[in-house]
């Protein structure tokens, strides 16, 4: 049998969605969990675990974050990464803050060394503590505002590996002191290290087209700037290394050894994160579904299609609409659409749908 874009939708879902388990066994199976702020109705990090974690509740990786084999850091977006995974991107160059965090100027470097003096007497510190002791001021942000100048000094330093998110207080990250491994021996093993990046992204990603997985491979410049310039040949090398075939004139690239024609994913209905990775990929979400999905809550109110944090609904291995939920006075509140205009004619549907909310209720610990 060949194998079809319904064979490679239903492939996507089941080895994402893989059986429940426990929180760091899910988070060492997934390598990276990709981090949002919003709520709405709970962060898209917990959103994306609930499935995959057995009785999850939101907030239970904030809660448990300082037990459990895991770090803060970027690898293609901001998030949650696994030791074992943090560890191939570091030791970062110091001239990475240059091009990602600004310039280490002469005096925000002796600033940043002052500061990881403090942070070594004190141990664990709030931001607010830090700007107490310095008064370091305000900065324009990405997003042209003002932020804490040790905001985000603290930010830079973290990236660079100086310190690390010991744990956060009502969503505030509390620093502390860090110290990476050794520098990369050689271009040997700097290669290796590419590679198996590339293998995480494609794991928890994948069945790729070409153009996502070049996408995917070109983000790790994120995760490690200081080997952008050799990221073009770690595709080449993923290309040939990875399981791939040619269908519907686009090749579909996998990790060796899965097969996706044994994909059968359950008769159940799941509301996904909007960074959940078997929606993501918003190209790849286009050809397997046929439709426009886009995360709009920095979108105009007027000009949104779908809602603020519309979330992906998802039957059997269909993506069929979308619902935007929110936890009022104690109740869900749920406003959902249909790509068809109508929900599935199947009986089951109505019934697991509302069986999804229900999850959903126990999640968010709404009665």
């Amino acid at each position: 049998m060949s194998i079809t874009l319904s064979s490679l939708r239903s492939f996507a879902v089941a080895r994402s969605l893989f059986p429940p388990t426990t929180l760091q066994r899910a988070l060492q199976k997934l390598g990276f969990v990709q981090a949002d702020p919003i709520r709405a109705p709970a962060r898209a990090q917990d959103l994306t675990l609930r499935h995959r974690v057995s009785g999850y509740r939101a907030g239970d990786l904030e809660r448990r974050f300082a037990s459990l084999d895991i770090e803060e850091d970027f690898v293609i977006a901001y998030g949650f990464v696994t030791r074992e995974v943090q560890a191939l991107m570091h030791p970062r160059a110091g001239r990475v803050i240059a091009a990602v965090r600004g310039p280490f100027r002469a005096s925000r470097q002796k600033r940043a060394q002052e500061l990881l003096a403090f942070v070594r007497e004190r141990g664990p510190v709030h931001p607010r503590d830090v700007d107490d002791h310095f008064s370091h001021g305000t900065v324009v942000n990405y997003w042209g505002g003002s932020s804490s100048a040790t905001t985000h000094l603290l930010e830079a330093m973290h990236y660079t590996g100086m310190l690390r998110v010991a744990r956060r207080e009502r969503g505030i990250r509390i620093y502390a002191t860090h110290q990476h491994g050794p520098a990369v021996g050689g271009a040997a093993e700097r290669r290796a290290r590419l590679d198996t990046l590339v293998d995480v992204v494609v794991r928890l990603y994948a069945p790729l087209p070409a153009a996502s997985l070049a996408a995917f491979v070109r983000r790790l410049r994120y995760a490690v700037p200081h080997w952008g310039h050799e990221l073009t040949h770690a595709l080449k090398r993923a290309r040939e290394r990875l399981t791939h075939a040619r269908v519907d004139g686009d090749d579909w690239y996998w990790p060796a050894g899965e097969d996706p024609m044994r994909a059968a994913p359950p008769d159940t209905v799941r509301l996904l994160a909007p960074f959940d990775p078997v929606v993501h990929d918003r190209a790849r979400f286009e050809q397997l579904w046929g439709w426009v999905y886009r995360f709009e809550a920095y979108t105009p109110a007027a000009k949104r299609l779908r809602g603020y944090y519309a979330l992906p609904l998802l039957w059997r291995d269909r993506v069929v609409g979308w619902a935007n939920l929110s936890a009022r006075n104690s109740t869900l509140e749920s406003d959902v659409g249909y790509v068809a205009g109508r929900p599935p004619r199947e009986r089951e549907f109505r019934a697991e749908l509302e069986a999804e909310l229900d999850r959903m209720k126990t999640f968010l610990g709404v009665e």
